[in-house]
């Protein structure tokens, strides 16, 4: 008997009319499930955003891991493979959140994470006894394995991503970090420079940059700072995600600077302070907007910069001025989406309540390009119009010009992240490669019950 081989996909669904071929960088869950796989099995990794999924492989277990704004897709998978006899698992925030749904389209379902229930999964699955619900639990992140990035397609232009906290300790309205992810953990910093120093690549700048998988790297203080300053004699070029308050520790502003962070993600999501109030985000503060990013490009450092446009105070001019005072604080790469209620939200309570959720709208509608509620101060179509005005503006020639501007005050790492990036999307701007608009589509039934 040969071995057990099961394969690994990370569903995806183009989120713009014509796709792309390569893409920035891969997430890190197939990853990390093919390192938990013990030795005597074979495993495969397929990101559906840059790569096919072959339907008549030779596997013996299928592992779906998705979105909700995949789930579509992620079910006509599962339909294909078990017609080919194949049994299929399915997991990842959507299957968490919707299990029963889930369970009508998989042989077997993890809610939850994955670490404290895979190895157990294979094993069943390899006797006959696979059941129908694993429950993981959050677990510390002790002795996590490096993820599998030898199984990565080329076609990622940044390969080595790395997570090193799990959870976020902020509660976003509109996010189930913390309730997919529960408290904030820490890897061990000795653990997390394994990864870091991972250097089997194939082109300098794979073996040079570290993508952060992390919702708030730069939470605890001191366990941040000693990870930086042990990263100095790597010299790497790194980005994260983190919260405005960064701006006024001027020791990890330092140390990011002097470790090599190139670029640092964080979510401001409006310019309106009823908007950040919505969001349950009071810990932003317009008025320092402008300030903090000067201190960040002050190491040289380039912002990137999550926007939602859906908020209860928001109208369709204010979400397509977002184009311009993103500009005007200093924004160095801009990241526009529509506000969605992924189930597991307090934004999903609140308009569920309020009966403004689109119930003829499917799973498709959950991809951050569309609108699945009733927005309060407009319409479905005005503030899904006023996300493709907002997009066609920041990415105009114009606009991306102004942010090229800034590329004097940036380290060359962080240069390389503006051109390239900024680059990346104002050519789908150029060519009209817009965000999808899902409407087109025949609409699929949201079954929203929990197990």
């Amino acid at each position: 008997m040969g071995k057990f081989k099961i394969l690994i996909v990370v569903v995806y669904l183009n989120r713009y009319e014509r796709g792309h071929e390569v893409d920035f960088v891969p997430p890190i869950t197939g990853l990390y499930l093919a390192a938990l796989t013990p030795s005597d099995v074979e495993v495969r990794v397929v990101h559906q955003q840059v790569e096919k999924v072959d339907l008549e492989q030779d596997v013996d277990l299928v592992a779906l891991s998705f979105f909700s704004g995949f789930a579509n897709e992620a079910f006509r998978l599962s339909e294909e493979f078990r017609r080919r006899g194949r049994l299929v698992v399915g997991g990842g925030p959507h299957v968490s959140y919707n299990g029963e749904e889930s369970l009508r389209h998989f042989d077997s379902i993890v809610l939850g994470e994955a670490e404290s229930v895979w190895e157990h999964l294979l094993n069943d699955a390899r006797t006959g006894s696979l059941k129908p619900v694993y429950r993981g639990e959050a677990l510390p992140l002790e002795g996590l394995p490096t993820p599998r990035y030898d199984l990565l397609s080329s076609r990622f232009f940044v390969r080595r991503v790395v997570q090193a906290t799990r959870g976020c300790p902020f509660s976003c309205s509109f996010c189930t970090v913390p309730t997919l992810n529960p408290g904030f953990r820490l890897r061990p910093v000795e653990e997390v420079l394994k990864d870091v120093s991972y250097d089997d690549f194939p082109y300098w700048w794979q073996r040079k940059v570290v993508w952060f998988w992390d919702d708030n790297l730069t939470i605890k203080r001191d366990w941040v700072k000693e990870l930086l300053t042990r990263m100095i004699p790597l010299k790497k070029w790194w980005l994260t995600q983190a919260s405005l308050d960064i701006a006024r520790d001027e020791e990890l502003l330092d140390l990011m600077r002097d470790s090599g962070c190139i670029g640092v993600f964080l979510g401001i999501e409006s310019f309106q302070v009823e908007s950040l109030a919505d969001a349950n985000k009071r810990q932003n503060q317009i008025k320092r907007y402008k300030q903090a990013i000067r201190a960040i490009h002050a190491r040289g450092i380039a912002v990137m910069a999550g926007f939602i446009a859906g908020f209860d105070h928001d109208t369709p001019a204010t979400v397509v001025d977002m184009a311009r005072q993103l500009n005007e604080v200093g924004v160095d790469v801009p990241f526009l989406s529509v506000l969605t209620p992924f189930r597991g939200t307090p934004l999903h309570n609140k308009l569920q309540a309020e009966g403004r959720m689109l119930s003829d709208r499917g799973w498709e509608y959950y991809n951050g390009y569309n609108v699945a509620f009733q927005p309060a101060r407009m319409s479905p179509e005005e503030l899904k119009n006023a996300h493709r005005d907002l997009w066609k503006a920041a990415f105009h020639w114009r606009s991306v010009l102004a942010r090229w501007r800034n590329l004097p005050l940036l380290s060359p790492g962080a240069r390389w992240l503006s051109l390239f990036m900024n680059g990346f999307y104002g050519l789908k701007r150029l060519r009209g490669n817009m965000p999808v608009d899902v409407s087109h589509l025949e609409a699929s039934p949201v079954i929203t019950e929990a197990l």
